[in-house]
Order: structure tokens, then C-alpha cells, then sequence
């Protein structure tokens, strides 16, 4: 059985891939620099998803307005573990926080949200266990470009086939978080 709070993803000794929906122009100029530039904005929250089947969730197979190109980042475990060291819940959690005050606090002093929403199927149907999303915003988001993206693949083409099954899904396997991590980000 799937523990309810796990991080699945695909990753190796180094590096992590996450999944991130655009519109083509912000896409097409970030394949073709290796990382993020204009017009990404530097200034607004961005959402990274170790789920594959979460984003195809999110993004309908690409086929939603502004998000038609669906990018492979890989990022730095480094990095990643860093983001959720810093990070704090999106939702007020009695079983993680004092109260709602002292969660408002650590949200307020935060550069990064996670949120834990339902994994899904490869049709889009919720299942019992969550899936992590986590929101980079600030300096956050400055250090994800500039240091922890390693480089990324356009996946949009390969989609029709991964959802028809002619093509695999990426293999994603639990993710080993330091026990400190782990607990702050509320695994289970």
C-alpha cells in the first residue's frame, strides 16, 4: 500500500525531474536557454510537480489555455531537499503547527508552499494517497533558475502516446528525504 503522504518521483543520484505546464513561447525560449528566462516571470509564484500524472491532471494533457507545452526540468536534489527544508504547508495543519497564528507566521517568512493534493490516474481519477506540488516564490524561484535547474526537455509530443499507452509513463519511485525534511513537509 501507497502511505498516504509520498514523494514519488523520477530521479537519480544527482538530479530530480519535475513537471511544469507553459504557454509555447515561454517553453520554446526556455529549452532553448537550458533554464527559465523572459517572459517566465521572476516575480510570480511558479509550481513544480514531481508527479507526472498529477501535472497531466493539472495541464488536461496539455490541452488547457497556457499550458499546451508540458516541460521535463531537472533540478538538483540539492536544491529540491533545500526548497522543502524552507517550505511551509499551503493549509493551516493542526498535527504540524502550534496554532493558526504560528502558522500564519511561517507562511508569511516562507519563499515555499507545498500543498499535498490526490494522485491520479492515468485517466485523471483521484486516488487515496496525495501527491506533492510545491510553489517557489522570491528568492525561491531565483535559485531554481539560477542554480538548480540542470536542464530541461520539452515532453508535449510524447504525451499522445504515454496517455494511449503506446508509450510508457516515466518510472517514479518513492523519494529518499532526509528524516528532518520528511517530517517538516508531513509525510507519512
Amino acid at each position: 500500500m501507497v502511505p498516504t503522504r509520498q514523494i514519488r518521483a523520477d530521479y537519480d543520484g544527482d538530479t530530480i525531474t519535475v513537471y511544469q505546464a507553459y504557454r509555447p513561447e515561454i517553453a520554446a525560449r526556455a529549452v532553448e536557454a537550458g533554464t527559465f528566462v523572459a517572459p517566465f516571470s521572476m516575480d510570480r509564484m511558479t509550481w513544480i510537480k514531481p508527479s507526472f500524472l498529477w501535472m497531466m491532471y493539472r495541464c488536461g494533457w496539455a490541452q488547457k489555455s497556457g499550458q499546451e507545452r508540458v516541460l521535463a526540468v531537472r533540478i538538483r536534489r540539492t536544491g529540491f531537499e533545500a526548497a522543502l527544508a524552507q517550505a511551509c504547508l499551503s493549509a493551516f495543519d493542526p498535527e504540524h503547527h502550534e496554532s493558526q497564528e504560528a502558522w500564519r507566521a511561517e507562511l508569511a517568512s516562507s519563499p515555499v508552499r507545498i500543498q499535498w493534493d490526490p494522485e491520479r490516474t492515468i485517466s485523471g481519477a483521484p486516488l487515496s494517497h496525495r501527491s506533492l506540488q510545491i510553489g517557489l516564490t522570491g528568492p525561491a524561484v531565483r535559485r531554481y533558475v539560477d542554480e538548480w535547474v540542470v536542464g530541461l526537455d520539452d515532453i508535449t509530443e510524447s504525451l499522445p502516446d504515454i496517455r494511449s499507452g503506446k508509450s510508457p509513463l516515466p518510472v517514479e519511485r518513492p523519494y529518499p528525504l532526509p528524516d528532518p525534511v520528511a517530517r517538516h513537509i508531513g509525510t507519512t
